[in-house]
C-alpha cells in the first residue's frame, strides 16, 4: 500500500526519502536516533496529528519553518499520493490529496491507513480517561464518516460554549447582568444532539466489542476476567453503562442522550458559568476497564495493563480493516519489549492470523527482531539518517 515516504524538517529529519517494499522493512538503531519518528511520519498521513500527542509545532525540526511529509500509495489505499504540511509561522496546516489542497482537513484523515502498537500504549489502560476517549474518537472516526462528522459539529459547538462560560466565570459567575444565560444555552441543542450521536456510537462500538475484547485478553495470557464498558459520567444519577438496553440500535439511543443531555445542561447551567466550562457531554465520559470487576489502572499490574493496551489496538486494527476492506500498514515500534516471551509469541499470532500486509517494525538491536518478521528487510537509522 505504501511505496514512498518523504519527510522533510519532520522531528530529527532533515531530508529522509524511502522506499517502501510490499511487506515493508525493519529500522534497527539505538534509541533517540528517529526510529519511532519515522513511524510517526507515517502515521500523520493517517491522524494529521502526533500519534505521540506532540504539539504540531513541536515536530518541527529546530530551526526550521515548516514540516512536510508525502506519500506516494497503492490499494486498498483510496487515493495514489497523500502530502501533510504545517508551518511554524502562520500556524496553518495543510493536506492534499492526489496533488489537490482539500478545503477541509479530516478529507485525508485516514488516507494512509495506519494502526500503531508500542509500549507506550499502557497509557491507554493507566492513563487518564481522556487518553481512552481519543482511542475511542480515533477508532471510530477512521472507521465512520458519520461519526467523524457528528464529534466535529460536537466540538465546535462544545468551543464556543466554553468560551461563553468562561467569560461569564470572569464577570462574576451568575452572567444575569450581561444575558450570558442566553449566549451559553443557544449552544445546548447542538450538544446535545451532537453529543447524543457521539454516545450513542461510542456505546455500540463498545458493546460490539466488549465479548472479542476479553477474549483477547485471555489468549495473551490474563488468568482473570477483564472486561470494558462505556460509562456516560456526567449526567448525575441518569449515569449509563454499556450494559444498558444492550439491544437499542444507535438511533434509539441517540434518541434517549439527547433528551438526558439536554435536561442536564439546562441544570448544570449555573454551576457551569461559575466554574467556566461545560460539565455535561461525551467529553466527560469513560471507557472503564475492569480486571476481575476492579479497576484495571487501579488494580492490574504492568504486565496487565500491557495485556489490555494490545488488547485494544487489536480491536482497532479489526475496525479499521474491516472499514477499508484490507489490513492497514501496521507500525510497530518495538512492541514486544516489557513482554514475557509467552505474550509476545501469542501476539504474534494474533498479528499474523489478521493477514499482515505491510509492516514498519523498529527495533534496537536486531536480535530484538521476531521470527514472523525475519523475511523482512533491514534499515539502520543513526542521527536521522536512515541506510
Amino acid at each position: 500500500m505504501l511505496t514512498h515516504l518523504v519527510a522533510r524538517d519532520f522531528r530529527n529529519f532533515t531530508q529522509l526519502e524511502v522506499a517502501v517494499p510490499p511487506s515493508g522493512f525493519v529500522i534497527v538503531g539505538e534509541n533517540g536516533h528517529g526510529k519511532t519518528n519515522l513511524l510517526e511520519a507515517a502515521a500523520y498521513l493517517s491522524l494529521l496529528r502526533s500519534m505521540r500527542g506532540a504539539r504540531d509545532v513541536d515536530m518541527i525540526r529546530f530551526g526550521a519553518p515548516a514540516l512536510h511529509v508525502r506519500a506516494e500509495l497503492t490499494p486498498p489505499a483510496t487515493v495514489r499520493s497523500v502530502t501533510v504540511g504545517y508551518e511554524r509561522a502562520t500556524k496553518r496546516k495543510k493536506a492534499t490529496l492526489d496533488r489537490v489542497e482539500q478545503s477541509r482537513l479530516t478529507a485525508a484523515l485516514g488516507a494512509l491507513p495506519s494502526v500503531g502498537f508500542s509500549p507506550a500504549d499502557v497509557s491507554l489502560v493507566a492513563g487518564s480517561p481522556g487518553e481512552r476517549r481519543r482511542y475511542l474518537d480515533v477508532a471510530l472516526a477512521l472507521s465512520s464518516r458519520p461519526y467523524l462528522a457528528a464529534l466535529q459539529q460536537y466540538r465546535a459547538a462544545l468551543l464556543r460554549r466554553n468560551t461563553v462560560l468562561r467569560q461569564a466565570q470572569r464577570d462574576g459567575g451568575t452572567g444575569r447582568a450581561h444575558g450570558y444565560g442566553d449566549q451559553v444555552s443557544i449552544w445546548e441543542p447542538a450538544l446535545a444532539e451532537q453529543g447524543a450521536l457521539v454516545t450513542a456510537m461510542r456505546q455500540q462500538f463498545v458493546r460490539g466489542h466488549a465479548e472479542r475484547f476479553a477474549q483477547l485478553a485471555a489468549f495473551i495470557g490474563e488468568r482473570q476476567p477483564v472486561t470494558m464498558r462505556y460509562t456516560v459520567t456526567s449526567t448525575g444519577a441518569n449515569t449509563v453503562t454499556s450494559t444498558d438496553n444492550a439491544d437499542d440500535s444507535v438511533s434509539s439511543l441517540a434518541d434517549s442522550y439527547r433528551e438526558l443531555f439536554a435536561r442536564a445542561l439546562a441544570q448544570q447551567r449555573p454551576q457551569e458559568m461559575r466554574r467556566g466550562m461545560t460539565l455535561v457531554g461525551p467529553h466527560r465520559d469513560e471507557l472503564a476497564l475492569l480486571l476481575g470487576g476492579r479497576e484495571l489502572r487501579t488494580f492490574g499490574s504492568a504486565g496487565q495493563q500491557r495485556s489490555a493496551a494490545i488488547a485494544l489496538r487489536l480491536l482497532e486494527l479489526a475496525t479499521l480493516r474491516d472499514a477499508i476492506g484490507g489490513t492497514p500498514l501496521l507500525l510497530l515500534d518495538d512492541p514486544f519489549a516489557e513482554l514475557d516471551l509467552g505474550r509476545a509469541g501469542r501476539v504474534l499470532a494474533l498479528l499474523e492470523d489478521t493477514g499482515v500486509d505491510q509492516v514498519l517494525l523498529a527495533v534496537p538491536r536486531i536480535e530484538d527482531i521476531p521470527a514472523a518478521f525475519t523475511r523482512l528487510e533491514r534499515r539502520t537509522m543513526r542521527d536521522g539518517v536512515l541506510t
